[in-house]
């Protein structure tokens, strides 16, 4: 292969194809190895010396994105993703997975797609294969009845995400699976009754949060841990030759003396075994509310503060994410599932919305807000990031709160002790009434804030109408 300078072998093509700079005359991003023809002894691109380049793409004549000797990893995904896809009855691109090609062969790294393609075992490929040729159904059921692994879960999403399939809730589908295996061991009676409890009562909670704002890691944590409680008695009564419908108050109690730890995972489901008559002669009293402690001194937020708005080695979304939490008292849970729509540029000025009240971002984290909309933020293989702000590597899903987390540790920041010292901080200066509007929380945990804060804002409704 020539160059005008000279020949140049297959390995150094390769390392100037992979690594495009700025051309000095253009200035977009290309190979460069061509003499200028008005600067003597400088190298620009190929369209700037006025030659052919040796870089471009045979089929369609790109220079970005190389892959193979004389194609581009577009052209040839576009083959392959076509081959996979044509339906043998019409020969055309299977109607219904149309929306699932267009988005493969629009991924910002096509790269990355093909070697999801042929990555073993491939499995994501070979399902798709078998649908676009009648083999295999195109339903929530086909996955229902496959392993629940990350190339089956993956798959799934990318079909649901491009409304192929229709929308589901792939954490509560996965409890499901679990509750199923942990019941197995249990009586009839016992393990018919804790499934009552998690399918109508756990089940039901996490469907009805996950339609009005959104699931949470925690809330799924939370739910298992009451159906862990529950068998937990169940296994302790069977031991005794009882079961949770025949226990009373005195072995239930006894229960607790020797699994202290365990009464915040067994009340939910005692207090649900009275509401339905399943057991009414048994209760766990609930514990009275404590105000939440503070202890992160507020020279110390400031310090985290000041960090996060100027180390740059901290990753972007983690140090937005972070002043979220420390100037707003923002939740990571509630930060991670936020949507560009929150977010609005009004004549420079960047406003966030966290509840119903826009927010005027201080200088500083109003850059990186900026620096993070401008830049391509979708981690998955697909090309879009379905209006997150943070969205994830699972298509149609936000990032999880623990990359949030653990980020932040890292830097020596703990999310929920700065919140606190946050909320702390705010409770003092802001009425109760305007912090729950500002920062997402109820009233009355407003309220508490102002009370630990040692402010009396009975006032406020009377001082605001003066």
């Amino acid at each position: 292969m020539m160059l005008p300078t000279g020949p140049i072998c297959y390995r150094c093509r390769r390392d100037i194809a992979y690594h495009p700079t700025v051309c000095p005359e253009c200035f977009e991003m290309r190979p460069i190895a061509f003499p200028s023809t008005s600067s003597y002894g400088t190298l620009v691109c190929a369209a700037c010396a006025g030659e052919e380049s040796v870089f471009a793409c045979a089929q369609c004549g790109r220079e970005d994105h190389p892959y193979g000797s004389d194609r581009c990893a577009r052209c040839i995904l576009a083959g392959r993703l076509t081959e996979l896809f044509t339906d043998p009855a019409t020969g055309l691109i299977h109607e219904r997975l149309r929306p699932v090609f267009d988005e493969l062969a629009a991924a910002p790294r096509p790269q990355s797609v093909i070697t999801w393609l042929k990555k073993p075992p491939a499995t994501g490929a070979s399902l798709l294969g078998q649908m676009a040729r009648g083999r295999t159904p195109i339903s929530h059921d086909t996955f229902r009845e496959l392993p629940a692994d990350r190339s089956h879960n993956y798959l799934r999403d990318l079909l649901a995400s491009t409304g192929v399939l229709p929308p589901y809730h792939a954490p509560i589908e996965q409890m499901e699976r679990w509750l199923g295996d942990k019941l197995a061991p249990l009586g009839a009676d016992d393990a018919g009754l804790i499934g009552r409890y998690a399918r109508w009562h756990l089940l039901r909670n996490l469907r009805r949060v996950a339609e009005r704002s959104g699931l949470t890691k925690s809330a799924i944590y939370s739910a298992r841990s009451h159906v862990n409680g529950a068998i937990r008695l169940s296994q302790w009564a069977t031991a005794r030759g009882i079961t949770i419908s025949g226990l009373t108050q005195t072995q239930l109690e006894a229960y607790l003396d020797e699994h202290p730890g365990g009464r915040n995972g067994q009340q939910g489901f005692v207090a649900w075994l009275g509401r339905t008559r399943a057991n009414a002669r048994i209760t766990i009293p609930a514990r009275e509310s404590t105000l939440p402690e503070v202890i992160v001194a507020d020279t110390d937020r400031w310090e985290q503060i000041d960090r996060l708005l100027h180390e740059e080695q901290i990753a972007l979304y983690a140090r937005i994410g972070g002043l979220f939490t420390l100037l707003f008292a923002q939740p990571l849970e509630t930060i991670v599932a936020m949507r560009t729509e929150q977010i609005v540029i009004d004549d420079g000025r960047v406003m966030v919305c966290f509840d119903t009240v826009p927010v005027e971002m201080p200088p500083g984290l109003d850059d990186l807000i900026r620096r993070h909309l401008a830049r391509p933020s979708s981690p998955s293989i697909v090309s879009t990031d379905h209006g997150w702000l943070f969205p994830g590597r699972h298509p149609g899903r936000h990032m999880v709160r623990e990359n949030f987390r653990a980020k932040l540790v890292t830097s020596g920041i703990r999310p929920g002790q700065s919140r606190h010292a946050a909320m702390f901080a705010l409770a003092g200066n802001i009425p109760a009434p305007v912090l729950a509007d500002l920062v997402g929380i109820a009233d009355t945990t407003a309220i508490r804030w102002a009370a630990l804060a040692a402010r009396d804002w009975s006032s406020y409704i009377a001082m605001r109408s003066d």
